[in-house]
């Protein structure tokens, strides 16, 4: 495989999505680390490379093009739009030494608030006829309805939030619904501070970025923590139905109805996966014989919000998924300032592509 090749299978896909009716756009590779990190917090620090300017301060080289994408048509563009890209990215690969942490990538976004189902399926179809010669095999999943779950536990917002915090890192969300539900018990630390009548009566000098107040504000976050009742046990029990359901998309919609009739707060988004489902198939696209996975996206970028999909090489259990994508509503409100619209995108890595075509030949 060479740079070349890389290069000018990027291009032409680039073109085809330009063909479709999407306007080609540039992004920097340098971008303001601030806004990610406002975003996604320190953990970014752990996925992306950073780097320091003289006078621009912390920056981040380019990990992907949707949120420079998002901040560009929130600010200038038009609705609908259509945008394509290709270029280099950069992610850190700690977890995976073997892959590279410079890649090719080639995007397709659409920002429509007319019809968000269409869209959907507009996406996946027009990324499936594209891959179509490449043999992958799709998944298709939709955090949405597991936002929609938190969102109607009966606990406290504080405790959804946390939870809501960590739907992107599966363990961890495990860990505060066994906690939260009373099948785990309170971190040894944490539990031995709460029996302190005043931890901060006996403590020494500051030291760290927080205050005595702020220290004093956290310690009441976590007695009022410690005071809520724990998770209805039935709830749990259906958030656990939920995450497990992996079928075919039909049969995995019926099952999720099951579900919503104990959990009336996933109905409406329910409903949109039906919804999304027959606009897929009204482009062609076989959903009795569509994998879904109610898990799929969630150790993704915290940007997905709904609908994701991804294309894996069956021959490459090793290899990261070639293509990928979804919905991103709540990223448009978070950089609209005070203006949002619904929008899905995806990418798909030529170098990849072009892996399997050599690997033909």
């Amino acid at each position: 495989m060479t740079l070349a090749a890389i290069k000018t299978k990027a291009a032409a896909l680039k073109a085809g999505f330009a063909e479709a009716g999407a306007m080609p756009v540039d992004c920097p590779v340098l971008l303001p680390a601030e806004t990610m990190l406002d975003l996604y917090g320190e953990d970014i620090r752990t996925r992306a490379f950073l780097t320091h300017d003289p006078v621009r301060g912390e920056v981040i080289l380019r990990p992907d093009f949707t949120l420079p994408v998002v901040q560009r048509h929130m600010a200038e563009g038009a609705e609908p739009a259509r945008y394509t890209y290709a270029g280099e990215i950069f992610r850190r690969q700690e977890e995976h030494p073997e892959r590279p942490s410079e890649y090719h990538q080639v995007g397709y976004e659409v920002f429509d608030r007319a019809d968000p189902a269409g869209a959907d399926a507009e996406v996946f179809a027009r990324f499936a006829d594209v891959l179509a010669p490449y043999g992958l095999r799709a998944v298709v999943g939709d955090i949405g309805i597991l936002i929609a779950a938190v969102s109607g536990l009966d606990t406290s917002a504080a405790r959804k939030a946390a939870m809501m915090r960590h739907i992107w890192r599966p363990r961890r969300f495990r860990a505060l619904l066994e906690r939260y539900a009373g099948r785990a018990p309170v971190p040894t630390t944490r539990a031995a501070l709460l029996k302190c009548a005043d931890p901060l009566a006996e403590a020494g000098p500051v030291i760290g970025l927080r205050d005595h107040d702020e220290i004093a504000t956290r310690l009441a976050a976590l007695r009022a923590d410690a005071a809520e009742p724990p998770l209805p046990a039935g709830q749990v029990d259906l958030i656990e139905a939920l995450v497990r359901v992996s079928e075919t998309c039909g049969y995995a919609l019926e099952r999720l109805r099951d579900i919503a009739v104990d959990m009336p707060a996933i109905a409406g988004a329910v409903d949109r996966l039906a919804a999304r489902c027959e606009a897929l198939a009204a482009r062609g696209v076989d959903v009795n014989n569509l994998p879904f996975d109610a898990n799929f996206g969630r150790t993704s970028m915290e940007y997905y919000d709904g609908f994701v999909f991804g294309f894996s090489a069956p021959g490459h259990p090793d290899w990261p998924l070639v293509a990928s994508g979804g919905r991103y509503d709540a990223l448009t409100r978070q950089l609209g300032q005070g203006r949002e619209i619904p929008a899905v995108g995806g990418v798909i890595r030529p170098g990849l592509l072009v892996d399997l075509e050599e690997a033909e030949t």
